[in-house]
């Protein structure tokens, strides 16, 4: 077994920050369970973890968003008790969470202000928030709206408000999740001058390859507690994974004997405009996917992936119906329940609020969408059992792990909301289903049973969309991947043939003439 010694930088008597025996009670849950987390100055910290690890509870105590129950915080080796996120950045504690929290109608300049604690003038504070983003090449212009900014430009926004701060300490919560190959490498190089600057970054991401390549050291907890600090450079990424589950990951498999059959999605020309004013323009996007084919959508977020979703699952309806057609039949202008009922089934990017009702159970939100090509109502009564039974095939399938039978959706983890979303829709063996971003934020385990349910569906013959920002997971299951940039469909081009610095430049909305080979458009 390699050495996996973690790294600790020379020259510092000690850490920056510690925590010792760190515990957080809800009831008789154990959120965080005596943890002990050493982070130094002049090093990147990961923090791994599967959903529902304790992760976030964690980082929320670090930075005074919670109370721990019991144990110990302490800042350059005093004992540190924090009031709230306030008095952490007052001490140096900074942290860009994983959802922005931006107004779209305010610029730049305004946004960052409202982050910061006014000692300033306005004026002023736009001049250094122009100079700071300069200096650590993460440009902004103080003076742009933030509706009219790429997701990558938002994620700055965020960074350099943390900076602009002069953190000593600095928590990301997946910060490439929406970047670029190219931006994420951006980001790479501000964070090597950070810990160069003498900053401590802890680094929270289900990206094992992204933690190897920049990480120092790694904490891993799995259940609430921590189960190893390991060096993640003398690692693998199965080791890290293993480490993180408590046992092996399964290995995704494609069918040796996939075949494809007709066309079951087709688009032809659709062009919508947003419905929402800050919106993305559908401009003449055409693509045909055949049963057993799995298309890939690549891009940033922002680029008009959500309209084309909201377009596909009949939340918008098309000018015309025959600019899409399931299974032969023009449905463009058909509702969401028609189209279920043509044999489509649709998994939203956004789980709570989109994919489920917060508030209600998962028999519930499995009656929501199920109803209308099920047995779950039958003579106008609705069947409970049959309700009960669907959550139940879930959980046993995608190894949903919840506290009991039928739970509030709410209650669940992400990764484990997520299972079960996905695999509600799955298990009624749809004709065609469009999933967007199936794996975001979601561990490794939990990602290789979504994956694999995807190709599994595929292969049983059915049409597969997947929109998805992270080009490793296309690059796994799809056939084809196309790009969307400001509304507009790259032609599709075969996963096999597709680098994936040609795909950033396309996502980043370069030009680059496309090589692609003489089969791309077929399956």
């Amino acid at each position: 077994m390699p050495d996996s010694t973690p790294a600790v930088p020379h020259g510092d008597p000690k850490p920056l920050l510690q925590t010792i025996g760190l515990t957080k009670r809800y009831g008789d849950f154990l959120a965080n369970d005596r943890i002990d987390l050493d982070v130094w100055p002049r090093q990147i910290h990961a923090l791994l973890g599967e959903n529902g690890a304790g992760k976030s509870t964690l980082v929320k105590a670090i930075y005074g968003l919670i109370q721990p129950s019991d144990g110990e915080m302490r800042w350059q080796g005093d004992t540190m008790v924090l009031s709230g996120p306030s008095e952490a950045r007052s001490r140096g504690i900074g942290m860009v969470f994983q959802h922005f929290s931006l107004f779209d109608n305010l610029t730049v300049a305004e946004n960052v202000a409202l982050g910061l604690d006014g000692s300033e003038s306005f004026k002023d504070m736009s001049a250094r928030l122009e100079e700071v983003s300069r200096v650590y090449g993460l440009p902004l212009d103080p003076r742009r709206e933030v509706w009219q900014l790429s997701v990558g430009e938002r994620q700055r926004i965020e960074i350099v408000r943390a900076l602009m701060q002069n953190p000593k300490f600095l928590i990301l919560d997946e910060p490439t999740a929406v970047l670029t190959p190219q931006e994420a490498d951006q980001l790479f190089t501000v964070l090597d001058r950070l810990k160069a600057e003498g900053r401590a970054i802890l680094y929270i991401s289900h990206k094992l390859e992204e933690v190897k390549r920049l990480c120092d050291t790694a904490t891993i907890l799995r259940l609430g507690k921590k189960v190893s600090t390991c060096n993640p450079r003398k690692e693998t990424a199965a080791s890290l994974a293993r480490l993180m589950v408590g046992g092996e990951i399964k290995e995704v498999k494609v069918a040796a004997n996939r075949k494809t059959t007709v066309p079951r999605l087709v688009v032809n020309d659709l062009s919508l405009e947003p419905g929402d004013p800050h919106g993305v323009r559908l401009q003449h996007i055409s693509f045909e996917l055949k049963g057993g084919e799995i298309l890939g959508i690549a891009g940033v977020a922002g680029n008009g992936q959500d309209e084309l979703f909201a377009a596909l699952s009949g939340e918008w309806l098309a000018p015309d119906p025959g600019m899409i057609v399931i299974d032969g039949i023009a449905a463009g202008q058909l509702s969401i329940t028609r189209r279920r009922q043509l044999g489509a089934a649709f998994v939203p990017e956004e789980r709570l609020g989109h994919g489920t009702a917060p508030r209600m159970k998962l028999s519930e939100n499995a009656l929501l969408t199920g109803h209308a090509a099920s047995n779950m109502v039958q003579h106008g009564f609705v069947k409970t059992a049959a309700m009960l039974k669907t959550v139940d095939r879930a959980t046993e399938a995608f190894d949903v792990r919840k506290a009991n039978r039928d739970p509030e959706a709410a209650s669940l983890s992400g990764g484990n909301l997520q299972k079960f979303i996905v695999g509600r829709e799955i298990l009624r063996n749809p004709a065609v289903l469009v999933v967007s971003q199936p794996t975001w934020g979601v561990d490794a385990g939990a990602a290789a049973v979504i994956r694999q349910a995807l190709l599994d569906l595929a292969a049983g013959g059915a049409a597969v969309l997947v929109t998805s920002q992270d080009l490793d997971e296309l690059a796994e299951i799809t056939d084809r991947i196309a790009v969307m940039f400001h509304g507009h469909l790259s032609e599709p081009v075969a996963t096999q043939g597709a680098s994936r610095e040609k795909l950033g430049l396309l996502m980043g909305g370069s030009s680059l003439e496309q090589e692609e080979p003489a089969h791309a458009s077929g399956a």
